[in-house]
């Protein structure tokens, strides 16, 4: 009569042993996790460009690691990684240790992926948002001999010919950038992918595709060689660097807005601590006088906000574009 009594005291005593056991690794992982960001970064940083060389992710992000590298006393590396409209890419930082040491850095066409493909991982719970570094016009670019100098020259050519005016694409953004041109003024281009923004913008320059849509960052450096021209600016204010090219929407096609922004994300998991720190050190660098200048001449204001802030940003700008891509018919490649 004994014995239930006594194996009643047996399982209280082994369930508290239990509790004790997993209040001791809970406390023991927090410090671990808490020494682990004081010392952080302790080797060097991956930074994942989910593009080909050449593009506005590519130029921005390497602004940010060299400056990085600078501050923070461990180097960071840019490793482009592209491939399916930047899945590659995110992909492998979405698998990677969440310990702060594999980074993406992404643009507003990371965030048109749900819209047009199955993603193999959760654009918003399979990455965690750490700082927004700029924003930036968008532009529609030619080679200076097409008979077009501003967007409206192009509605009326496009017109002339449906579909033989064929525009390229070295990212899903351009790409929505050309479809929500057509859709908003009926003009039928026909719309050519490239593997990056680098080389769609050498067969525009070659003549062997009539126009293309590319950050300004890109394109800024050929149009003032001459090797390109720009057509229009798709933000609602005019750029300063190209004060007499008109905005899309003052040349006819009221409602087009469509600017770029840059940003750094980890993988879900990464400690408050570390995403804070990468934030703190990301908006330092973005106030230096040096890095505002050099981004600004690329085309590009730097943006220092707090990881919510561009966790909201980047949340929003998906549901956005999947409005988009269902208004216009954007499908997958």
């Amino acid at each position: 009569m004994t014995t239930i009594p006594n194996m009643t005291r047996c399982a209280r005593f082994g369930a508290a042993r239990i509790a004790a056991a997993i209040a001791l690794a809970l406390f023991a992982a927090a410090h671990a996790t808490t020494a682990s960001a004081q010392t952080y970064p302790s080797r060097q940083i991956r930074l994942i460009v989910p593009s080909p060389p050449g593009g506005s992710n590519d130029i921005v992000s390497r602004l940010l690691a060299q400056k990085m590298s600078e501050r923070i006393g461990q180097p960071m590396i840019v490793e482009n990684r592209p491939g399916g409209d930047n899945v590659i890419g995110g992909e492998l930082v979405v698998r990677s240790a969440p310990d702060g040491y594999t980074l993406l850095f992404i643009s507003t066409g990371f965030s048109m992926l749900p819209a047009t493909r199955k993603v193999p991982f959760d654009p918003i719970k399979s990455l965690i948002p750490i700082a927004q570094v700029g924003y930036g016009p968008n532009v529609i670019f030619a080679a200076p001999d097409l008979p077009a100098n501003n967007a409206q020259d192009l509605i009326a050519l496009a017109k002339v010919k449906p579909g033989a005016i064929r525009f390229a694409w070295g990212g899903l953004h351009n790409r929505f950038s050309g479809e929500l041109f057509n859709s908003l003024t009926g003009a039928k281009m026909t719309h050519v992918p490239y593997k990056g923004g680098g080389p769609s913008m050498v067969d525009v320059m070659g003549g062997r595709v009539e126009v293309g849509f590319g950050s300004l960052v890109q394109t800024l450096p050929h149009a003032r060689s001459g090797k390109l021209k720009v057509l229009g600016v798709s933000t609602q204010k005019r750029s300063p660097l190209l004060p007499d090219v008109p905005t899309i929407a003052e040349s006819g096609v009221p409602g087009y807005d469509d600017g770029i922004w840059w940003g750094v994300l980890g993988p879900a998991g990464m400690p408050a601590a570390i995403v804070n720190r990468l934030n703190s050190e990301i908006g330092a660098i973005l106030k230096d006088p040096d890095m505002v200048r050099r981004l600004e001449g690329q085309g590009a204001e730097p943006v220092v906000a707090p990881p919510e802030a561009f966790a909201k940003l980047y949340a929003s700008q998906i549901a956005k574009w999947a409005r988009v891509a269902k208004e216009a018919g954007i499908r997958s490649e």
